[in-house]
């Protein structure tokens, strides 16, 4: 039984929100035949508390707080000529930790969640690296870019000039690169022309988000569309904003007691003004989003900016939901058509009405949905390639 180092920008429990859905899953998939030391950030203090969830996974744990960046964040940044993402997990405890283990321990595989951990390399590892980016960073920051005017366009601009360095950098250096999508690493290939490029896609515990569970009722009356994710991540506040000023009023025009629940922890003043429009709900934190999408008509995903695979759609599919999903939302998702895809506010209402005028039909596309994602997206079928990319790289 080897031993591996993972590295993650952020403490893989609880399993809440997208970056630690995935990074939980690979860590548990990982101790089945290693034995893993965890060094990873926390910026919740609730996640430190329940950090032993992870014991049952892990030999050791070392979890370093982080505060939030600041403007002195993105000064040295500018003084140090490094991207900002870099330097805002810059840490001299982690790097000591790191530098311990290593010592320590016959680690074998130095495993990376996230660009930002791979500044905690050696110089000359001697152990096998596997560089896990989920998503190309560097894409974001470009796209970021092209909707930015005056100096947030050049920050932007600038952050993803020397994201996408680092990135190739990286892999080049990397016994095998990840990603969460072919689409994704079929991206970067093209953009770094980096070696040993894989996609290893998401999966969903179908066993825990199953619609046949009982959950307590919420949302009230009237049919209920559902959003869920981070809700002070800049493309979730994007994208509810733009249905609840564009497709939203549509929609209470032909059902006037229709509602648009916004479900996530951390939402932003702006996504809390949202409220100010009839029919917005902000749930803030919630104990169980499975409860929301269950009782959801519709799950909604209009994401104008999307990475990878999304997790919000694989989880209102395993519920049983009809998901009405944008191209970019859609895009790593092998649904096989279980998806309504609608681009553009007008495409996007039509799609909603004719299934919420169609229950039937809403219906026949959920229960559709969630046997996609029971024979195409069960973690271990997902997580299995891992095992081979490890074995051949040893």
């Amino acid at each position: 039984m080897g031993e591996i180092l993972f590295l993650a920008h952020r403490i893989p429990y609880p399993p809440d929100r997208g970056d630690k859905i995935r990074a939980y899953h690979l860590l548990r998939h990982l101790a089945r035949n290693h034995r893993v030391h965890l060094v990873a950030f926390a910026d919740d203090a609730e996640d430190l508390q329940r950090k032993g969830g992870l014991a049952p996974y892990t030999v050791s744990r070392e979890i370093a707080w982080r505060t939030p960046p600041t403007a002195w964040t993105g000064l040295r940044a500018v003084l140090q000529r490094r991207p900002v993402s870099l330097v805002a997990f810059a840490d001299a405890k982690v790097r000591h930790a790191v530098d311990r283990l290593l010592a320590e321990h016959p680690i074998d595989t130095i495993f990376l969640y996230s660009s930002q951990m791979a500044q905690y390399l050696p110089p000359r590892p001697k152990q096998r690296v596997i560089m896990d980016f989920v998503d190309m960073d560097s894409a974001k920051f470009a796209a970021y870019a092209e909707g930015a005017a005056g100096p947030m366009g050049w920050v932007h601009r600038r952050e993803a000039a020397l994201l996408l360095r680092h990135e190739q950098r990286v892999a080049c250096g990397a016994d095998a690169s990840l990603f969460v999508s072919a689409v994704e690493a079929a991206l970067f290939c093209e953009q770094t022309h980096a070696p040993r490029v894989h996609a290893i896609e998401n999966g969903i515990d179908t066993a825990f988000y199953d619609p046949g569970l009982r959950f307590e009722p919420v949302g009230g009356e009237g049919p209920l569309l559902v959003f869920t994710g981070q809700m002070d991540y800049r493309p979730n506040i994007e994208a509810v904003t733009w249905f609840a000023e564009t497709v939203f009023p549509r929609i209470r025009q032909s059902h006037p007691g229709a509602r648009f629940a916004i479900v996530g922890r951390a939402p932003t003043l702006a996504v809390h003004a949202l409220t100010r429009a009839e029919g917005v709900l902000v749930t803030g934190a919630v104990p169980d989003v499975r409860a929301w999408l269950a009782a959801a008509a519709l799950v909604v995903a209009p994401l104008r900016l999307a990475r990878g695979i999304q997790n919000k759609v694989l989880e209102g599919m395993a519920m049983a939901r009809a998901v009405v999903a944008s191209p970019a939302a859609a895009e790593g998702i092998d649904h096989a058509g279980t998806l309504r895809v609608a681009d553009g506010s007008a495409a996007f209402g039509d799609a909603v009405l004719s299934l919420l005028a169609e229950p039937e039909i809403a219906a026949a596309l959920g229960a559709a949905a969630r046997a996609r994602v029971i024979a195409r997206y069960s973690w271990d079928a997902r997580l299995a390639p891992l095992d081979a990319l490890l074995a051949a790289s040893a």
